[in-house]
């Protein structure tokens, strides 16, 4: 009897020593609802939860941290957690780049299904890979997933090709703006009816995970049995959506290239959609299904020789440079991101539309002895270890660290839940605020203040633009700051 508790206070001590990265988002439902079943009683992890670090009452000192999806293998890889639970899609994504990470695949969770397909818009004539791998001129490719895209264009040796990095909404660049997205729909789903799979790229479901090192000298036996007992029933197949052969007719009828006297807007798609709407209101500009109940992207509007489409912010600035938009409203904070990766882009700022206000701020934990960037610059010097900057602002963050003399660093890339990654995975933050409210409740204080951001319309100064383009470039320009000045 001694023995058995003795070795049952052994593994819990093991366990005690555990660190799981868990998702936010998609998988969230599903993966709290396995944990419940396996008893390990993290009330804290649920839809709408504001906590990043729930606790587990089964196994007290198990630390189990909230992440965005994509930034858990990574976490996994680099050793900063055990084991973590994601999808297959966003594994994949970093093994094929990084094939000798020390990433292991444990099990498969069976939920969260999915396809990655690579597809072209239906307003082309319809195109096959055999015809691909012929076709002239740089074959453009817009995605979440640029790894994967790039292997598997160099596996199907298309002659030549590019690579469109992007935060999201890749369905609505064909035809104008890319050639092929890669794109993932769940299981059963169909693709956005504006696009043609050409070919299923991967199925994926939900996996966990875990770090190499950690699989091959850790026990993680109890952990793993406590969800082998309790992963849901065996689901019945859902197909991929089905790949058409080739076709001598186009799905619908297209119009070719916009004119050169038409003018591409980009709107934004989340949380700016309602302020935006309101300021082309107050314009006097009518916009047409947006935001869309249905998931339109590409809305109708009132002005003449104006075409739009609804697009991550994040994802504008490099799209205008790019000359895939002329205008487009997004944040001064991600127009920065974008000029300090390339000073020399003609992008610019329009004009500041005055809302969507925040700060871009450097954070730090609570129990960081620092109250400025000078004393942060003096802990740093006594380190010996690389500084961790996390941010979701990459080229912002490594611009700051490198100008205010932060040592030897390292800048974190991440996708969302920032604040979840001090101070354990991460020791500065540069993020966003409004209130600050968010962070001090995660036990964070604001160091020091970048700049501050709003919404603004931005462009490039194109001299090659037809007279009738530019005029109606400047119309709209001058309508906007009417609308703007008259809010003031």
């Amino acid at each position: 009897m001694r023995s058995e508790e003795s070795h049952r206070n052994k593994e819990m001590r093991q366990i005690n020593n555990l660190k799981i990265a868990l998702p936010k988002g998609r998988l969230l439902t599903e993966t709290a609802a396995l944990l419940r079943r396996a008893g390990w009683r993290l009330d804290e992890y649920h839809q709408g939860t504001r906590s990043y670090r729930p606790k587990s009452q089964e196994f007290p000192n198990l630390l189990a941290k909230v992440f965005h999806e994509k930034d858990i293998p990574v976490q996994v890889a680099v050793g900063n957690y055990d084991m973590g639970i994601c999808g297959l899609d966003w594994i994949e994504e970093l093994r094929v780049k990084y094939s000798s990470s020390a990433l292991v695949k444990i099990r498969n969770l069976g939920y969260g299904d999915g396809n990655l397909y690579l597809a072209a818009s239906r307003s082309e004539p319809v195109l096959t890979m055999a015809n691909l791998r012929t076709r002239d001129g740089i074959t453009r490719i817009a995605t979440e997933y640029p790894n994967l895209a790039e292997s598997f264009a160099l596996n199907m040796r298309l002659r030549r090709f590019s690579i469109f990095p992007l935060w999201g909404a890749a369905e609505v660049y064909p035809p104008e703006s890319a050639d092929l997205v890669l794109v993932s729909t769940g299981a059963g789903e169909e693709l956005n009816h504006d696009l043609a799979p050409l070919d299923n790229v991967l199925s994926f479901s939900t996996y966990i995970i875990a770090n190499k090192d950690s699989w091959e000298t850790k026990n993680l036996a109890q952990l793993l049995a406590s969800l082998d007992n309790n992963l849901p029933a065996t689901k019945d197949y859902s197909p991929p959506v089905s790949i058409p052969k080739e076709s001598k007719t186009p799905a619908h009828s297209f119009s070719g290239e916009a004119a050169d006297d038409l003018v591409r807007l980009a709107l934004p798609d989340g949380h700016q959609q309602a302020p935006t709407v309101e300021l082309l209101n107050k314009a006097g500009i009518q916009i047409d299904d947006y935001p869309s109940a249905t998931g339109n992207r590409r809305p109708t509007t009132s002005l003449d020789g104006v075409t739009i489409k609804v697009i991550r912010p994040q994802d504008m600035p490099l799209q205008v440079a790019n000359d895939n938009f002329d205008l487009a409203i997004t944040g001064r904070d991600w127009l920065t991101e974008h000029l300090d990766s390339f000073p020399s882009s003609p992008v610019t700022e329009l004009l500041d539309l005055k809302y969507s206000w925040v700060r871009i701020v450097a954070v730090v934990s609570q129990d960081l002895p620092v109250t400025d960037v000078y004393g942060l610059r003096e802990l740093v010097a006594r380190r010996t270890a690389p500084f961790r900057v996390a941010s979701e602002y990459v080229n912002i963050a490594d611009k700051y660290a490198r100008d205010n003399h932060l040592g030897m660093y390292k800048v974190v890339p991440t996708w969302g839940a920032t604040e979840a990654f001090l101070p354990e995975d991460a020791d500065l933050l540069i993020e966003n605020t409004q209130t600050g409210r968010t962070i001090a409740r995660n036990n964070l204080k604001i160091i020091d203040t970048l700049f501050e951001s709003t919404a603004c319309l931005i462009g490039t100064k194109n001299d090659n633009a037809s007279p009738s383009k530019n005029k109606r470039v400047e119309s709209i320009i001058k309508i906007l700051r009417t609308a703007v000045e008259d809010s003031k």
